[in-house]
């Protein structure tokens, strides 16, 4: 029960009680005095909260209360004052000030009416003592309760808020509208989402962490005492209850320099939700829509950046592709000035490589069209030859020797010869410019019995590749050449993957670099004999 109900009745009691003895102990002259100033008294204690100048009154009435009736039984209601003026004080020796006094106007209003002797100046001592004792133990239960009261609000703000941000959680988010709504209050409800928190939160927790906090102290000075109530709740999500009079639009709702971006929802009581859960149902249903095709919008405009990254790796890829037999062709017309621009010898090579430039050409052309497999089984053995002969003018123009070893028999790889010897091609040309001085391109083809794999290994002499650029050489648009486009060697890594097999790569620096390109064998092998070395 309340402290100020308790008072009151005791007072009352005790008021009563004293009349009562007055009465039965024949002092009726007096009682109605006694009890005009127990009434007095009375109401002192009633309103001493709410006019606290009440609070001084009283002991001078409860002293005029004392001399009339003549009796100790008094000393009850001198405790209640004492409680009643100490009862928020902190400092333990003002409380014993105060109780001393007031026990002194007790002790002195006492002597009136009981002789001065040893046994009254001992009551008198005692009575001292009492109010001591009354008074520590009412410090230290009043200090408990204070200890306690203190605790509880404190659960009770963990409870409801959250510990990052002070704002409300979820728990108190919904708990401050069902009070709103329970006091017919108009209000709207903001629901903000943080769109690109996990790109945000990509770098560590500590700088997400940050980025809830100014965002909620962003929240709290945008709208400072105008709110009911903000929350945070489910990561990076806020709400914020605003009267309805309030305005909200992109431009209130600026984040940009916080470096976020929001999608919002509004949701207005009671004008289109008028119970507590309809509130929140709206609210969530909206925010959760306006997410979705804030997503769409996001997925169509990647969708677009995608197209756009893949028409420009297209474009390279076919620059890329193209040079390298406008480089052969490059290289017969120049070897045919010696022979007085006669081009017979090479021109079968030539209109190869020139049909080569259409097919590839055809193929860029119809990348995104469904078009023929050209997987079908093949010599592998004669692809290296043809090889050969389209890169052993360009090895003796540029100073090197092209070496090719291959085994006794014939290999058949189910494959698309015409990436096959894409794919050599670029791995050959990329040893040639990987060697600054003469030196040697080896190209070995064998075939390992205990796997069924060809393996086909195009070796240089050149400068090597450092240890810490091997894991990168595969990744699209990764280069070290100042012209190159980075799409070589991911294009053959992709034809390798294409026809089943593995492309490895070991190199040494300053000794050379090896390409090992391994396919799986056919079932059919052919054993006619081949020359061994070219």
């Amino acid at each position: 029960m309340h402290f100020q109900v308790i008072k009151t009745r005791l007072v009352a009691l005790i008021s009563v009680y004293v009349i009562g003895c007055s009465i039965y102990l024949g002092k009726e002259p007096q009682v109605l005095l006694l009890c005009l100033l127990a009434a007095l008294f009375l109401v002192c204690h009633l309103y001493d909260r709410k006019f606290c100048w009440l609070k001084p009154i009283q002991l001078p009435i409860l002293g005029a209360f004392h001399f009339i009736s003549e009796l100790n039984w008094c000393l009850l209601l001198y405790y209640i004052v004492i409680i009643n003026m100490i009862f928020k004080e902190d400092k333990l020796y003002k409380s014993f000030a105060i109780s001393m006094l007031i026990l002194l106007q007790y002790t002195l209003i006492r002597f009136f009416y009981v002789p001065l002797n040893p046994y009254h100046i001992l009551v008198t001592g005692y009575d001292m003592i009492a109010g001591v004792v009354l008074v520590l133990v009412f410090y230290f239960v009043n200090q408990l309760q204070s200890e306690k009261h203190k605790l509880t609000q404190r659960n009770t703000y963990l409870a409801n808020h959250d510990h990052l941000t002070g704002l409300l959680n979820y728990d108190g988010y919904l708990s401050a509208v069902r009070r709103l709504v329970e006091r017919k209050r108009p209000f709207q409800l903001v629901l903000i989402d943080i769109n690109n928190f996990k790109s945000l939160n990509a770098k560590d927790t500590q700088s997400a962490n940050e980025i809830l906090i100014r965002f909620a102290e962003t929240i709290q000075k945008v709208f400072k005492d105008r709110m009911f109530g903000a929350s945070r709740y489910a990561g990076d999500r806020f709400a914020v209850l605003l009267p309805v009079a309030v305005q909200v639009d992109n431009q209130t709702l600026s984040f940009s320099d916080l470096g976020v971006q929001i999608t919002y929802s509004i949701t207005q009581y009671p004008k289109e939700a008028d119970t507590f859960q309809a509130v929140i149902s709206t609210a969530e249903d909206r925010i959760f829509q306006m997410r979705r095709d804030s997503w769409l919008e996001s997925q169509e405009e990647m969708l677009r950046s995608e197209k756009m990254k893949m028409v420009g790796q297209l474009a390279a890829g076919m620059a890329h592709e193209i040079r390298n037999p406008l480089t052969a062709i490059k290289g017969f017309v120049q070897l045919s000035k010696s022979q007085g621009y006669n081009i017979q010898p090479w021109y079968d090579v030539i209109m190869g490589e020139i049909t080569r430039v259409g097919d590839l050409t055809a193929e860029f052309l119809q990348f995104s069209k469904p078009h023929e497999n050209s997987m079908r089984l093949a010599i592998l053995n004669e692809c290296l030859q043809r090889v050969y002969s389209l890169c052993e003018s360009e090895a003796a123009s540029e100073g090197h020797q092209l070496l090719l070893t291959m085994d006794d028999q014939q290999i058949v790889v189910f494959m698309d010869p015409d990436k096959i010897i894409q794919l050599l091609l670029n791995l050959i040309r990329n040893a040639f410019q990987a060697m600054q001085q003469s030196g040697v391109v080896n190209i070995t083809l064998e075939w390992e019995h205990s796997s069924r794999m060809a393996v086909i290994m195009v070796s240089d002499t050149g400068k090597g590749i450092p240890p810490e650029e091997l894991p990168k050489i595969f990744d699209p648009f990764y280069t070290t050449k100042a012209e190159g486009t980075g799409l070589g060697l991911s294009i053959c890594q992709k034809i390798v993957e294409d026809h089943r097999g593995k492309l490895q790569v070991s190199s040494q620096a300053g000794q050379g670099t090896t390409f090992t390109i391994l396919l799986p064998l056919s079932e059919k092998v052919m054993e006619l004999p081949v020359s061994e070395s070219i």
